[in-house]
């Protein structure tokens, strides 16, 4: 996500302005119209696959919140010589616009495996923040990509909490750190934000009795208005999401998180969750004190 207004603007202009060499019918999920064009065009098998991915992606964001974060995004695709994906960007300048990049030779498999155009959509779903809190844009995308992607069945709930045990480590204080706002490595940023997300929707759910989490705070922050293409306060942000659960959660983390380390016990927590992590494979200990917490975060509807 391009945070620089300036340097977003002449991005977006520079992307948009050159007329595309395929503009594709849009494609539509639920009331929202995502319009689809390519810097060059695909094959046509190719080309089939990039929709169904597209598609696919839009419909695992929809049903984490409810509904589309957007109702309509531009998102343009360039190709490269090779597989997979690559370099997604996302911006909110004059409308919600993802950039990203597809290898020319992609399969089927490449596409399933891909997190990136999930995570880029995520950023449509949470107003544009100042520079110390880019932590919350950034990882609210990476805590709720793997869980996306498992409720809405494009993933596994194995593969959704062992991305998260692998992870979130890299987000945790180390030796100087001055909290969330004030320390802005990559591993902060990215995996630290996803860590508070986590402890968020850990504590609504202890808080609510497992009837509320933060997909339900997210989602009335949607609704409010805070999508990518505003701008927003924190605070506000976290007003509206604490008032939609009835619990202040996300405005006490973010006191406790923002400016100290407040390091976090992750082998405690993972075995209050009931998630064991081995040689690379997932399994549950269901008889452990939050795998009610754990079962419902990453349910598939």
């Amino acid at each position: 996500m391009i945070k620089n207004t300036l340097l977003a603007a002449v991005l977006v202009l520079s992307w948009t302005g050159r007329a595309a060499a395929q503009t594709d019918p849009p494609l539509e999920i639920g009331r929202a119209r995502i319009d689809l064009v390519f810097a060059a065009a695909p094959d046509e098998k190719l080309h089939k696959l990039v929709r169904e991915w597209v598609q696919s992606c839009a419909h695992a964001v929809t049903v984490y919140y409810g509904t589309f974060p957007v109702d309509r995004v531009l998102i343009r695709i360039k190709l490269f010589e090779g597989r997979g994906v690559r370099s997604g960007q996302t911006f909110g300048y004059e409308g919600a616009f993802i950039k990203i990049a597809v290898g020319r030779s992609s399969t089927p498999a490449d596409f399933a495996d891909d997190w990136m155009m999930t995570h880029e959509m995520i950023h449509l779903a949470f107003p544009s923040m100042a520079e110390q809190h880019h932590w919350i844009e950034e990882g609210l995308s990476t805590y709720v990509e793997p869980i996306a992607r498992a409720k809405a069945r494009n993933s596994t709930t194995e593969k959704a909490w062992g991305d998260l045990v692998d992870g979130i480590p890299q987000g945790l204080p180390q030796r100087g750190d001055r909290g969330l706002d004030f320390t802005p490595t990559w591993g902060r940023t990215y995996w630290g934000g996803a860590l508070f997300c986590l402890l968020a929707d850990i504590e609504i759910r202890k808080r609510t009795g497992n009837q509320k989490g933060l997909e339900d705070a997210l989602r009335a922050i949607v609704n409010g208005g805070g999508t990518i293409e505003t701008e927003w306060e924190i605070t506000r942000a976290f007003g509206i999401g604490d008032r939609a659960v009835g619990v202040p959660v996300l405005r006490e983390l973010y006191d406790k998180m923002k400016s100290t380390p407040a390091p976090v016990d992750l082998d405690a927590l993972w075995r209050q969750l009931g998630v064991e992590r081995h040689g690379g494979e997932t399994k549950w200990n269901d008889s452990a004190p939050l795998s009610a917490i754990r079962k419902a975060i990453t349910q598939a509807d």
